[in-house]
């Protein structure tokens, strides 16, 4: 019993001073960075004149009852504080998190990443790299993982991993595993439906983490879990699906508001270590079950070519423990995040059935029958399938706030800005707004086509996109873009062109509140849609 306390108190000691140092760490090598006397940087307002909410009322607004923010979504509390404090303000850390400007201005956006250095400064997921490190330090020896990891480790861990997910001849070689996939998710819709309305169950977005986490399992395991073809709930996939609800749904609260867990085990660091504790667990036990059944074959002298192994046989030649990692990762990355990007695009082509309509038409070509399949040369040749998907990204964002580390001093909105500051950056008024999107309101792939124009045939597509690139940025930007951008990419485009090519699709109910905002968007909504077969 007394031994259990004193660990626990080690923990609490370790957790305190781990954020701390690593900050400090950083910004110590970053306060060495080259002092700006351009004309800028001296015309620019002294960083203490930054707008600031007083930080006993801001504490008072998020954290006790009846407080203006208490109990707000992310994208309500930002939308919130951006009427009260303005494009750019300053908000002071507490307890224990660190002080961030924030930052609604596009035109910062660019100055940000511009500045972000060759190893970028990501801050948060400190929860995540306190259970890495300290928690269950045992368990990962040292290997951090991309997420959570910074500077020299997270550039030497990166650097392994982008030739096997960032090079398209890379990615293409999962085209045919996801296609087959994909028949099994169509065939589960079939299965699922009501045969009388056609629509599938209220809890469809069960059976679509089904779909994104058997398609991620044969990019990283070059297994399927048979996830889709099993009539029964899978207990051990349902347990990671929860997992992974609340890891992002309590990070939003632990990681941006005020909370004592960085000094104390609160209910809620409790839940998340428990999240990750079981998101562990499962998702190793899959990455086990792969090692032991790439080392039988092995010893019976299996050797597939290079182009036929798993993300996990070819970091196993680098380090086991590295892989180990890696893989879990994915699995733990590439479920919800894509869920809640497919479930925009559906909820987007469903709400208008021109668009699909078009964009069938363009289907029909690649897959000329139901059972056609997919080739390199004819997935080349869909850009209206891409423009919907970014359309889709821009109506749905599935990230509500990017956050950066500046590596040298910066003007940002016309204050200057040290170095070590971090930057938070919202573009989601941005995307919604006519002044970057003409018709914002509106779902209108035809914007990011070239040479084309919108329903009415009046507004050249080039005036219906943004003039600034660094609005809209699904993928994020620079060395630290999501290294699933590709795999993510196909797996929506094939999954989505399959369905289309099968079905003709609904949706026949409100779409108001669609998504919550937690760490990233999810769905929030019964995903009642009706699926209508097509002839061949």
């Amino acid at each position: 019993m007394l031994k259990g306390r004193i660990g626990l108190i080690i923990q609490q000691s370790q957790k305190a001073a781990l954020f701390s140092a690593s900050q400090q760490r950083w910004q110590t090598n970053v306060a060495t960075a080259e002092v700006r006397d351009d004309p800028e940087w001296l015309k620019a307002k002294p960083f203490e004149e930054i707008p600031r909410p007083n930080m006993l009322s801001l504490f008072a607004k998020i954290a006790l009852p009846g407080g203006k923010y208490k109990n707000m979504e992310l994208i309500e509390l930002f939308y919130a504080m951006r009427q009260d404090y303005g494009n750019v303000f300053y908000m002071a850390g507490m307890m224990g998190s660190p002080g961030f400007v924030i930052t609604h201005n596009p035109k910062d956006f660019e100055v940000i990443f511009r500045n972000e250095g060759v190893w970028p400064f990501r801050p948060g997921s400190e929860t995540l790299q306190y259970h890495r490190t300290v928690y269950r330090k045992d368990f990962f020896e040292g290997v951090q993982g991309l997420i959570p990891s910074q500077g020299k480790s997270w550039g030497d861990f990166r650097s392994l991993v982008n030739p096997l997910l960032m090079q398209p001849k890379n990615v293409r070689l999962y085209f045919k595993k996801m296609s087959q996939v994909n028949q099994e998710f169509v065939q589960r819709i079939k299965d699922i439906r009501d045969s009388t309305t056609q629509e599938v169950p209220d809890d469809f977005i069960n059976h679509i983490n089904r779909w994104t986490l058997e398609s991620v399992s044969v990019v990283a395991l070059d297994k399927q879990l048979g996830l889709l073809k099993e009539s029964e709930e899978n207990s051990e996939a349902s347990k990671l699906f929860k997992h992974l609800e609340d890891f992002f749904l309590i990070s939003a609260d632990l990681e941006i508001k005020p909370s004592l867990w960085r000094y104390i085990t609160t209910p809620k660091l409790k839940k998340m270590l428990e999240a990750l504790d079981g998101l562990q667990n499962i998702s190793s036990t899959y990455v086990d079950e792969a090692i032991e059944r790439l080392e039988k074959e092995a010893k019976e002298g299996v050797v597939r070519p290079e182009n036929e192994q798993s993300v996990l046989e070819k970091l196993l030649k680098v380090d086991k423990k590295f892989a180990t990692v890696m893989a879990m990762d994915l699995l733990m990355a590439g479920v919800d995040t894509t869920s809640s990007t497919f479930t925009a695009l559906l909820l987007c082509l469903a709400k208008n059935p021109e668009k699909q309509a078009k964009l069938r038409e363009e289907v029909m070509k690649v897959l000329p029958n139901k059972d056609s399949e997919f080739t390199e040369a004819s997935m080349k040749n869909v850009p209206y399938l891409r423009a919907c998907l970014k359309e889709s990204q821009r109506i749905y964002p599935l990230t509500v706030v990017n956050a950066r580390g500046l590596t040298r001093d910066t003007v940002i909105s016309g204050y200057r800005v040290p170095a070590g500051t971090f930057m938070s950056m919202v573009p989601i008024s941005s995307l919604h707004n006519e002044e970057h999107f003409p018709k914002a309101k509106e779902f209108l792939p035809e914007r990011w086509l070239r040479n084309a124009s919108d329903s009415a045939g009046k507004c050249p597509a080039n005036d219906l996109r943004t003039k600034n690139p660094f609005v809209f940025l699904p993928f994020g930007f620079g060395p630290r873009m999501c290294v699933g951008k590709r795999i993510v990419e196909m797996e929506l485009e094939l999954g989505i062109a399959r369905i289309l090519r099968n079905f003709n699709v609904e949706f026949n109910h409100s779409t108001k509140n669609a998504f919550r905002s937690a760490l990233i968007n999810l769905p929030n909504i019964p995903l009642k849609f009706k699926f209508t077969d097509l002839p061949n």
